[in-house]
């Protein structure tokens, strides 16, 4: 598990890198487009970080107009931080590589069942939790 783990980072690092996005940034677009408005820590925990880390992701993410922060309309200390135009649309991008990437997942495992397969991965996830 732990080698298709490996390979599977080092492939979405690499072709998504390739698009200038890292790992990380990535979990936070898609979480940004689930849930609008997302708080820093809830940010951090998605992509696997430290609140310190996510700070650095959340500024690069701004700066090449991936994402907009705005002050919280009821705690003014609060940014709100929501996807843009250009995120929306490097989103899509990022989306189709990890699609991509899925999919050579489920056909590596042929002639398996995939149903069995993702059942028999996300059991495994929620028993190490």
């Amino acid at each position: 598990m732990k080698q298709a783990q490996h390979a599977l980072r080092i492939r979405l690092d690499a072709e998504l890198r390739e698009i200038g996005l890292t790992m990380p940034q990535y979990a936070v677009l898609a979480c940004l487009q689930g849930k609008p408005g997302a708080s820093n820590a809830t940010l951090a925990r998605t992509a696997f970080v430290t609140p310190q880390t996510m700070q650095a992701i959340l500024v690069a993410l701004e700066r090449n107009g991936f994402i907009v922060r705005t002050a919280h309309p009821e705690h003014g200390r609060v940014l709100k931080t929501e996807l843009t135009a250009s995120g929306r649309g490097i989103l899509d991008r990022a989306s189709g590589i990890v699609t991509d990437t899925e999919d050579r997942i489920r056909t590596a495992v042929a002639p398996l069942d995939p149903r069995i397969v993702t059942a028999t991965l996300l059991r495994i996830a929620e028993a190490l939790r």
